[in-house]
Formats: structure tokens, sequence, C-alpha cells
């Protein structure tokens, strides 16, 4: 069944043009190679979380953020300055769309990375929050890399430790994993990078469970 998803997720949403959508509350462009969060429900599930954060006066990092649905909901949570993240130069562009067409270009920018790093070690982020692709496998290409980490999840293999070293002393992290994700993998190179897991939020949609873990040192 997820080699099937995967598959028809890939050549029906993921390779298709440009269009407008409504998520969250928000209106945003997704743009060709970038993950759709209407069609895929961890980002409204996310971004519903993140607005029961207080995030007032914080400064925020979004990693693989797509259209940027995530870094608009921590900005509307009351965040301060959102850094979003992606490796796709296509989400980052429509990033800034995106942050403009709901009125917080104010408060989010954007950049084209791998992971965290184009972004200079100061200032640091009180938190940093992330939907890194969930499974292990060889991408077909960049539009595929918003599904799938690479061997042995080797694309975000440094993902915690690279957030570890941007976040104040008492920041978190928020991460979202699939049922189907490993699990245990996952949280060997979360503990290898210093964190604690705690789960803080999940969502059944029957074949698979979406979970919201807080990391912290």
């Amino acid at each position: 069944m997820r080699s099937a998803i995967h598959f028809f997720s890939y050549h029906l949403f993921l390779r298709r043009s440009r269009r407008v959508v409504e998520a969250a509350g928000f209106r945003l462009a997704v743009l060709p190679t970038v993950f759709d969060p209407r069609r895929f429900l961890t980002s409204e599930f996310f971004a519903g979380f993140i607005g029961t954060l207080d995030l007032r006066g914080r400064a925020v990092a979004d990693v693989c953020t797509g259209s940027g649905i995530l870094a608009l909901a921590a900005a509307r949570a009351g965040a301060d300055r959102v850094v979003a993240l992606d490796i796709n130069p296509q989400a980052a562009q429509a990033v800034a769309e995106n942050a403009a067409r709901n009125g917080l270009a104010d408060r989010v920018v954007t950049a084209a990375s791998d992971l965290l790093s184009a972004v200079a070690a100061r200032p640091l982020f009180d938190v940093v929050i992330a939907s890194p692709p969930s499974f292990p496998g060889e991408p077909r290409d960049i539009a595929d890399r918003a599904w799938v980490a690479g061997p042995d999840y080797r694309d975000i293999a440094g993902l915690f430790e690279q957030a570890g070293e941007r976040l104040n002393p008492d920041g978190c992290m928020y991460v979202l994993f699939s049922s189907d994700s490993d699990l245990h993998r996952l949280g060997r190179l979360i503990a290898e990078a210093g964190f604690s897991a705690r789960l803080v939020a999940e969502r059944s949609i029957g074949f698979e469970v979406f979970v919201v873990y807080e990391l912290r040192r």
C-alpha cells in the first residue's frame, strides 16, 4: 500500500503544474515539485498543532518547509522571526510568494538550503520545526525528496545535530513522522544528537498514524 501511495502521489501531485490551494486557513501557491499541503494531510495536522503553541516573541526555523504552511502557522502563532528552509529552490520561491500572499512577509524569510546548512551559527533559534520526508529510499529527483530521505535516512541524518547547534539552551524542536517511518532508526539519530523525545500529538487516518514529537536537550 505504501508503494502504491508513493507512486500515485509522485505522479499525480508532486509533478503537477502550479496551482493555488487553501489549507489551514491560508491561501497557498504550490509550485511544481513542491509538496501539496491540501493533498497530504500531514501539513494541516502539523499546522494545527503549531497553532496551539505560544510563539510570541520567538525565533523559529522551519526545515523542509515545502509550501511554507508551517512557517506561516508559526508566524500566525506569534513568532517574531521565521526562517523557512528547503533544499528545493521551487519551495523557497513558493514560501516567499505565500508569505506575501498571506500578509506575513515581514516575519517570514526563506532560503534554499540543505537542512540548516545555509543558516549562520548565530543568532540562535528558540524553536525548530520540521516535517522531513518520513521514509527511507533513493529519491527519483528533487520532487521525490519531499517523500523519501535516502537509504537509511541519509538525507536527513544531520538534521537533529544541526538543529541542536542552532537552538537556544532552553529551546526545543517539534518534528512530525509517520507510524510507517522507521521510528527506531530515527530515534537513534535523535538520541545521538543529544535530544530526548516526548510524544505531544498524534492523528490516525486508519492505515497510518501521524506523530509529533517534542525534542529537548
